[in-house]
């Protein structure tokens, strides 16, 4: 294993400055994580998908104490919205599961993942333990993953961030990575 001069963390946010050295399996780590966390989202998509999933039950019973209980309740009642609940939840966590394996599109699909993991974490809001559940803490692996920009690393986004079209529109780069 070879060491680089450029293997370093730094942010300045608020007046604060961090900076690090990972560790040269740093990388790989990230990757494992990646496809890990894939695998995870590719395989809950899968099943819903082949099972014949139904948010209903989960929507109409989320817990009255939840912030969202209101809103989710609401759309448990709304047959046009279960129908769409219904395919988007299976089907975006597949594509996110693909996306993530392949490292593609890793900050838009990291942004969507935890996106539903917050939904998830109101939706299961059970805060007798205290505030933090297994879907707030997939929330910050997969926003995690964005700012580490994940795919650049053994994935297709370091491919996509040369083509041409990024060069011509710098700002593609936001959901690359």
């Amino acid at each position: 294993m070879t060491e680089t001069s450029v293997n370093r963390l730094e942010s300045t946010f608020g007046g604060v400055t961090l900076e690090g050295r990972p560790h040269q399996l740093s990388a790989w780590a990230i990757v494992a994580l990646r496809v890990l966390m894939g695998w995870v989202m590719l395989t809950a998509g899968w099943g819903k998908i082949t099972d014949g999933f139904s948010a209903h039950g989960y929507l109409a019973n989320v817990d009255p104490t939840s912030p969202a209980s209101a809103a989710f309740g609401m759309m448990a009642e709304s047959a046009a919205m279960m129908a769409a609940v219904d395919v988007i939840v299976p089907w975006t966590q597949l594509l996110i599961g693909v996306a993530l394996i392949a490292g593609v599109f890793v900050r838009l699909v990291a942004l969507g993942a935890a996106t539903q993991m917050v939904l998830f974490y109101f939706g299961s809001w059970d805060v007798a333990g205290g505030l933090v559940n297994d879907q707030l803490v997939y929330a910050a692996v997969f926003l995690a993953l964005g700012a580490f920009a994940a795919g650049r690393i053994l994935g297709v986004d370091r491919y996509l961030e040369e083509h041409p079209i990024v060069e011509r529109f710098p700002k593609l780069r936001y959901l690359l990575g």
